[in-house]
């Protein structure tokens, strides 16, 4: 046991050794970016909202903030938003672009969900739709109303949990970018999963010569969340693992020790929550960030050798790395990507926003 038990210190004390040096080469320095929105003004004046709903309003705020920033809300477009929940997040676009017309809505969540705010759209003429699917089972191209109408689309998400970050991404920059536009295109041929995870995973099947016939997104933003629920079949990110000279065992012990980042807020959380936060965490999406707090078992390997804030170091370095995959997966599809801080910790402890738009190369050249 004592054997055992030293060779688990040994190889989380290379690892640990590894990520230091991966984030001196990276130079993973993130940006503060807190903005807000007007449409959310009067809501977070409003005094009759709690601490847990302005800690929400705030962040939905700042991703509206950054999307008017990357000039994603505008007229003509389809909002995907993955994860929706409750739909909260489309629910304050449509505020924000409620004399705005041709835009339309999908909301995609594979649970059963209650108290949606479906029902408070400001305009009558927005489009909403609802999809009950699991991400990785979703064609984008496959929708009705995307293949009828053909808006750019803009993907977005609060909170996207562990591996369905990477599913969304996959659902946008492959199962609807890479796609032609041609009405009598043929289905592409079933593959296996495992042929399926090859394709994925190979970015130079990126094709060039078919940028003309490409669709790509408007945009997305993404606000990342629980890195520890990522799977490695999933992750996006695996060229850039690999190129450093990590596999999937290390991407195991990373994605673990991605939950130190919050060991430190376990005493914090001790008290019940009250009605209000408990009907946000069981009906939403919104509340992944309480859900991490205890950590993994195992995890506490290095208790008695490094210190809290030496974990929670470690645990946000291990996140920036998985994230820094992701960001290279984008580039070297063609878009524009960056990672920001976009709000507080003390707001939430999953404040990393993910923001990506097609580079001039990838647009399609006007006819004259």
């Amino acid at each position: 046991m004592c054997m055992l038990h030293n060779q688990k210190l040994l190889k989380t004390g290379n690892l640990y050794l590894k990520v230091l040096h991966l984030h001196a080469g990276l130079e993973l320095h993130l940006k503060e970016q807190i903005l807000s929105h007007q449409a959310l003004q009067e809501a977070l004046n409003d005094p009759k909202n709690g601490e847990s709903a302005f800690k929400h309003l705030k962040q939905q705020a700042s991703i509206l903030g950054n999307m008017e920033k990357l000039h994603l809300l505008g007229p003509g477009r389809c909002f995907v938003e993955f994860g929706a929940g409750r739909g909260k997040l489309s629910h304050w676009v449509d505020v924000a672009l409620q004399n705005v017309e041709n835009v339309q809505f999908l909301l995609v969540e594979r649970a059963t969900t209650r108290f949606k705010v479906d029902g408070k759209h400001k305009r009558r003429d927005s489009i909403f739709e609802r999809l009950q699917v699991d991400i990785q089972h979703l064609c984008l191209r496959k929708v009705p109303i995307l293949e009828t109408n053909k808006l750019p689309v803009v993907g977005m998400g609060k909170h996207l949990c562990g591996a369905a970050t990477d599913l969304a991404l996959r659902c946008l920059v492959e199962s609807y970018t890479a796609c032609s536009d041609g009405e009598n295109e043929e289905p592409a041929p079933k593959r296996s999963r495992t042929d399926q995870t090859e394709v994925a995973s190979n970015n130079s099947d990126y094709n060039e010569s078919n940028k003309e016939d490409c669709k790509p997104v408007a945009g997305i933003v993404i606000a990342l969340c629980c890195h520890h629920k990522c799977d490695w079949t999933h992750y996006v990110g695996r060229e850039f693992f690999k190129s450093v000279g990590l596999g999937p065992v290390e991407f195991h012990y990373f994605q673990r020790m991605s939950s130190w980042a919050t060991c430190g807020m376990r005493e914090a959380t001790t008290k019940a929550p009250t009605s209000e936060e408990r009907e946000d965490q069981t009906n939403d999406t919104e509340g992944h960030e309480e859900t991490f707090i205890k950590t993994e078992g195992g995890s506490d390997t290095l208790q008695g050798i490094l210190t809290v804030e030496e974990r929670k170091e470690i645990g946000c370095l291990c996140k920036l790395l998985i994230d820094h995959g992701r960001i290279e997966y984008l580039q070297q599809r063609g878009y524009k990507a960056a990672l920001q801080y976009y709000t507080e910790s003390a707001v939430s402890l999953e404040n990393v926003l993910l923001t990506a738009v097609p580079s001039p190369s990838l647009m399609p050249v006007p006819t004259t």
